[in-house]
């Protein structure tokens, strides 16, 4: 680990340590986890991950998460939420994130308030900034904190500093929620982000580690690394007949491949 690195690592550190409770707003990334890592180190028993297990949080993800928090060691607590319940979130607005954010603060910081927590961690990092992210709008609203942010940590910095403290998920795909396959103005229901998280899970069973597949009506664009897609158009017809059998009456891989659109 780079003198950068382990200077960022170590005032993180600190500053946990200085607050003596926090909680770490959870997802089983690989940002949230490093932060859960960097408070345990500082703190052990007196940090909480919470992860908000919501319609728009796949059960790989789930799975995947609690393994990860197994990994760093620190407690875990999972808060089953509805998003679907704001009527602004289904109506999937472009600023969908802040009250799906705004939701996420409404359960946390009453848990910190009671429990006497000091402060709410995140995975916010620097290369978030640059982006349009009402979900960070929303959490600054709440006061929660940014500690890779505070410490001037990029996404790259994020995974080579998880990577060299070894954390076995360093280099685990992006992978925002469901809800993100979604355009803007088509409404979010449960039975759609079931379909696209069980038309995800057949490009997963077939080996593909960053996928997404988006919903365009009753088409599915499919999205994977550029490298990936010559082994794809090898099963394309088998592909498209699974998800077809889910639902989609057409299916497109995209030529581009995946790119991050939230």
């Amino acid at each position: 680990m780079d003198a950068h690195l382990r200077s960022a690592y170590e005032r993180m550190r600190d500053a946990a340590a200085a607050k003596g409770r926090v909680i770490v707003a959870y997802s089983g990334g690989v940002d949230s986890g490093l932060v859960a890592r960097t408070v345990h180190d500082a703190i052990g028993g007196r940090a909480l991950a919470i992860l908000a297990d919501t319609e728009s949080f796949s059960r790989r993800e789930l799975v995947e998460a609690r393994e990860e928090a197994e990994e760093i060691g620190i407690p875990l607590r999972v808060v089953g939420m509805s998003e679907l319940t704001s009527e602004d979130y289904r109506r999937n607005p472009a600023n969908r994130c802040y009250f799906c954010r705004e939701g996420l603060a409404d359960e946390l910081v009453p848990i910190a308030r009671r429990e006497g927590f000091a402060a709410i961690a995140d995975g916010v990092n620097v290369s978030d900034l640059g982006d349009v992210r009402p979900g960070i709008r929303a959490m600054d609203e709440a006061g929660f904190w940014h500690p890779l942010v505070e410490a001037g940590l990029s996404k790259a910095d994020v995974r080579a500093l998880a990577r060299g403290l070894g954390l076995s998920f360093w280099d685990k795909p992006s992978n925002a929620c469901l809800s993100s396959r979604v355009p803007h103005g088509t409404p979010i229901t449960v039975e759609l982000l079931r379909r696209v998280e069980t038309a995800e899970e057949v490009l997963r069973g077939r080996g593909f580690r960053q996928v997404r597949v988006r919903h365009e009506q009753e088409t599915a664009r499919i999205e994977v690394p550029p490298e990936d897609i010559p082994r794809l158009r090898t099963m394309e017809l088998e592909v498209a007949a699974a998800l077809r059998a889910i639902g989609y009456r057409s299916v497109v891989i995209d030529p581009a491949g995946y790119r991050s659109l939230g």
